[in-house]
Parts: structure tokens; C-alpha cells; sequence
């Protein structure tokens, strides 16, 4: 049988299907518009959502044998405010997961319910991108919209509940709301009343590799598939690429180059840092994860070639940069184009050029923004560090993985083994294993990622290089307490 995973991006919206052995028969890509009003701000229209994954299904499908689709599974973008009324008819645009205008509500969450109180009851402290700030925001800013709400949802459950008719999310994706009990998989009563809202408004919980309906009629006769097709709930993007790269079970660990960047640790048991500089969610596979999550990661370098210096061919942009520069950079790149969350949850942090010279040239700045992000997730790293846990290798997906150069100065800022995957497609291929779970194709999470993830290749870290980073990186931890002040004055 084949399955379909749709990976709901911030840009664009990525369909593979897939049979039960994790061949690739065919892939699509739809990008959609995404929206700034304000400085600071991101939104997105659902409508767009689920009309280009419709669409999106039908070209995946074509010249395919339909009657084979048997299940339909998600990987969505996190975080991101869905409101419908009454009428299940959008109220507002979504707002996103690298939206920065809940500044004000996450003092209030932060500072006068408490972080500790926060943790006691997420697991988990405001950031600007969570959800639960965006309503306090809506709540003050948009009292009539605010009024309407009927349901509360997040992007990737609003394709579900428009396939199944099933108002449903995940314990991954439900994770990063701070709504939700995350030691005990529920929602959190207390936030709920905190947020002025009730738990009618809130999506039925599930297991991301459970089923949570079939496609209705006349959606499955437009795609030419079958009423009996299952939907299974899904992960957010990160727990679902987590799957996709078989980052299950205990001790593993994944780094995704997207849009944005994370790191993501996977455990058995439930476990929250002191310091909240990292998040601590429920796992996909059924456990839960650690993860570090900054906001610009690929996007960084997407901004800099296409935008910057205007060019799209990045590889050549990065061929000159040769082993022997590697650690030697006098440039130095904050990636902070949309704020940052870990581990500083600042979004006044801005993006800086910091060390140029008159020598300086072209590659020296795309070397820099590679390491910039390579750095920032180090950040996160030593955070896991600093709790105790020993990574000696992980896992490398996304857009930017797809740079043997950017993989290898990871390995190298790092100091640890990257592996590359034999089939990185993220967390698309990550919701096509789970629906094949949801349908009985495999026991569980980790039967189907020993059976279908498999490593490509691996690069091991260069003592002489990783010396050298060694050193780079303590001076790139430098600069964003020294730029802090600044971020204050320039974002007021």
C-alpha cells in the first residue's frame, strides 16, 4: 500500500508518496504567499493551506494507481493560531511560529504568572512564537475577532479537520501551544483560564501515529482515493522530520536545517531543563524530546544569496571555501533575522555582520552566515551538555544539509559525527510512516524507523578544524551579550 505524508511549511507546503518500504514514487512542492504587515510580524491565509495540499494531492497522485492510497499523515509548522467562528470559517490570518508581537504578553506569562508556575504547568516558559501568547494578544488587541472564536487550532489540524471533519491535534504539535500538560499529555486547565479560554475550543488529543478518521466522501471522490483512506494525526514539523531521520527511541539526536533551525534530543522519560532554554515536548514516537529551536537557520542563507547578493546558485557561492578556512573566518554572522528563541527568547535580537575589513570579501560573509547558524545551535548544544546528556553524533536534515560544506563545518563546530540519510525528504517522509503506524504496517514509531531510515554517509569531525572552532566559537559567544543593549535601544 502507499501513504502520503504533507510536510506544511512556512513557504510552501511538500507531498511525498510513499510505499510501505519507504520508496519515493513521487514528490510535489506548492509555495504560498506569506505576509508581513508590521516589522516583526508573520501570517499566513489556511485557506491557502489546504487549497495548495488538495491541489497539491491530486499532481502527487497522478498517473499513480489511487486505489493503493491508504493513509494520509502530517508534518506542520508549529506554534501557528488558527481561529475559526461558528461557522468553522477562518476569523483572522494565522498568526506564525517566527511571529514576534506578543513581547508584552510573554512578560506577563514570564513575569507575573511565573516561569515557575509556567513549568509547573507545560513544562515549558513564553516565547514569543508559542501560542498561547498570540491569544492574550488577539484577546487585547482584537476583542471582536476575539469574541468569534469557536475553535482553536493549529496549522497542520486545520488540513485534518478539513479532510476528516475530525477536530483533532497531536501530543507533539499540542506540545509548543502552552496549553498543554506536556508530563501528562492534556491540556493544562490552569492556562486555558489563563488565556480567557474554555476547553470546548480545544482539539481532542491523539497519539501522532494514531488514526483520527477517514477522508469524507466528497473530498475522497475529488482525489480519486478511497472513503476508507485514514488520517492519522501527525507531529509538528520538527517531531515528525524526527521520525523521518529515525531520531526515536533514547539518546538520539537530529539537527534540522529549515527555515528554521533545531536541534532535538530524544528521551524514554520526561525531562525539563531548569533554565528553559530548551523546550521540552512530547516525542512522536510516544516519549518525549528536548529541543533547542532557532528562528532563521536556512533562511539565513536563502536572505543572503537571494536577497543580498542576488545570486542562485549557492553552491558555487560556497565552492572557494576550502578546508584550510574553515575556523579561520575574521567574520562573524548573529542569525537573528526574525529574533531568537534558544536559548536567549529575545525577539528584539537582530541579525549582525561583526569583524569586517577592508580584505574582507564576498566569501568570507557566506562562510559566515554558515557558521553563525552553525554556532547558534551549538548554543542549544551546550545547553544539553550542561544537563548531563552525551551526544556523540547526530543526524543532519533540511534544506541546508543538503551542503556538503555546511554539514561539514557542523560536524567540525560541533565536534561530532553528522550522518547524512539515504532518503532525507524530513518531516514529510516523517507523516507518511506514521500514517503507515496509524494503518498496521509496522507495531510502532521505531519498528517503521529501523525498517525504512538508513544512513547515506557520515562526517567525522577534523581536530585540527574543530581546534580551530573551538576557539571561534568562544568569541562568537561573546558578541550577542555585548549586542544586547543595542537590540534594546533599536527595537524600541
Amino acid at each position: 500500500m502507499n501513504y502520503i505524508g504533507i510536510d506544511l511549511g512556512t513557504s510552501s507546503v511538500k507531498l511525498i508518496l510513499m510505499d510501505e518500504k519507504g520508496t519515493i514514487l513521487n514528490s510535489v512542492t506548492r509555495e504560498y504567499p506569506l505576509s508581513f504587515p508590521h516589522p516583526g510580524w508573520s501570517e499566513q491565509n489556511p485557506y491557502d493551506w489546504y487549497d495548495n495540499s488538495v491541489a497539491g494531492i491530486k499532481d502527487l497522485l497522478e498517473g499513480q494507481d489511487k486505489s493503493k492510497v491508504a493513509g494520509i499523515s502530517f508534518g506542520g509548522q508549529m506554534h501557528g493560531l488558527v481561529v475559526l467562528d461558528e461557522n468553522d470559517e477562518v476569523i483572522r490570518p494565522a498568526i506564525l511560529w517566527n511571529d514576534g508581537r506578543t513581547t508584552k504578553e510573554c512578560e506577563y506569562l514570564n513575569g507575573v504568572v511565573g516561569k515557575d508556575k509556567l513549568t509547573e504547568y507545560t513544562a515549558n516558559i513564553a516565547f514569543a512564537g508559542f501560542t498561547a501568547p498570540k491569544i492574550l494578544w488577539m484577546k487585547e488587541n482584537e476583542p471582536d475577532n476575539f469574541k468569534k472564536i469557536k475553535k482553536i487550532m493549529l496549522p497542520k489540524d486545520y488540513l485534518a479537520y478539513r479532510l476528516t471533519g475530525v477536530f483533532c491535534t497531536d501530543v507533539s504539535d499540542a506540545s509548543g501551544m502552552l496549553l498543554f500538560d506536556v508530563k501528562n499529555r492534556c491540556w493544562s486547565e490552569k492556562m486555558l483560564d489563563i488565556c480567557g479560554i474554555n476547553k470546548d475550543m480545544m482539539a481532542e488529543i491523539f497519539e501522532s501515529h494514531e488514526k483520527v478518521g477517514t477522508v469524507k466522501a466528497d473530498i475522497a471522490a475529488e482525489l480519486g482515493i478511497s472513503e476508507q483512506t485514514i488520517v492519522a494525526a501527525g507531529a509538528g514539523d520538527n517531531a515528525a522530520a524526527a521520525v523521518g531521520t529515525g531520531t526515536v527511541g533514547d539518546g538520539m539526536c537530529n539537527i534540522s536545517l529549515g527555515t528554521s533551525g533545531t536541534i532535538f534530543i530524544s528521551s524514554k522519560d520526561f525531562g525539563v531543563d531548569n533554565n528553559n532554554a530548551l523546550h521540552s515536548f512530547a516525542h512522536a514516537d510516544g516519549h518525549y524530546h528536548l529541543m533547542g529551536c532557532m528562528l532563521s537557520a536556512a533562511s539565513c542563507n536563502k536572505w543572503w544569496m537571494d536577497g543580498v547578493i542576488e545570486t542562485k546558485d549557492y553552491a558555487k557561492e560556497q565552492s572557494g571555501i576550502t578546508d584550510d578556512k574553515l575556523g579561520n573566518n575574521h567574520v562573524f554572522y548573529l542569525p537573528y533575522l526574525m529574533g531568537e528563541r534558544s536559548p536567549h527568547n529575545n525577539p528584539a535580537a537582530r541579525a549582525t555582520f561583526t569583524g569586517m575589513t577592508m580584505d574582507t570579501n564576498r566569501e568570507d560573509m557566506t562562510q559566515a552566515v554558515l557558521e553563525g547558524v552553525a554556532f547558534a545551535i551549538r548554543d542549544s548544544f551546550e545547553v544539553a551538555k550542561s544537563l548531563g546528556i552525551q551526544i556523540t553524533e547526530t543526524k543532519i536534515c533540511g534544506g541546508g544539509a543538503k551542503s556538503p560544506l555546511w554539514c561539514k563545518i557542523m560536524a567540525n563546530v560541533l565536534n561530532i559525527k553528522v550522518n547524512m540519510l539515504q532518503s532525507e525528504e524530513g518531516p514529510s517522509m516523517g507523516g507518511a510512516m506514521l500514517a503507515m503506524v496509524a494503518n498496521g504496517e509496522y507495531s510502532d514509531v521505531e519498528a517503521a524507523a529501523r525498517a525504512i531510515v538508513h544512513i547515506k554517509s557520515s562526517i567525522e569531525p577534523d581536530k585540527r578544524i574543530a581546534a580551530r572552532y573551538e576557539e571561534k566559537y568562544q568569541q562568537f559567544k561573546s558578541i550577542y551579550p555585548a549586542m544586547k543593549p543595542v537590540f534594546d535601544i533599536i527595537t524600541k
